[in-house]
């Protein structure tokens, strides 16, 4: 069963605060704050790519939350308007 969502974007559940893992979430969060309005809402699932990309890295490490989160990406493929997939798409376990 799923966790349920928390009262925030990013996930809120327990992770070893390692310095990849926080170097990571930092930057990820650093991206949201800044940039994240000005490309706009073009992802097609729910976590967004971003939302997804800082609980891989929480959960999974730097390295393999970034492979997760790059294949990510390339699945939802925000700069093609046409095609793709859509849905709830979790961060594996």
């Amino acid at each position: 069963m799923p966790e349920p969502r928390p009262h925030n974007r990013n996930y809120a559940g327990p992770w070893r605060k390692t310095p990849g893992r926080v170097l990571g979430v930092g930057l990820v969060r650093l991206y949201q704050l800044t940039l994240s309005s000005f490309i706009g809402s073009n992802c097609r699932y729910l976590p967004t790519c971003s939302e997804y990309a800082y609980e891989a890295i929480a959960r999974h490490g730097l390295w393999r939350g970034v492979r997760l989160s790059a294949a990510r990406i390339a699945r939802c493929n925000p700069w093609k308007s046409l095609g793709g997939s859509h849905g709830h798409d979790p961060v594996p376990d």
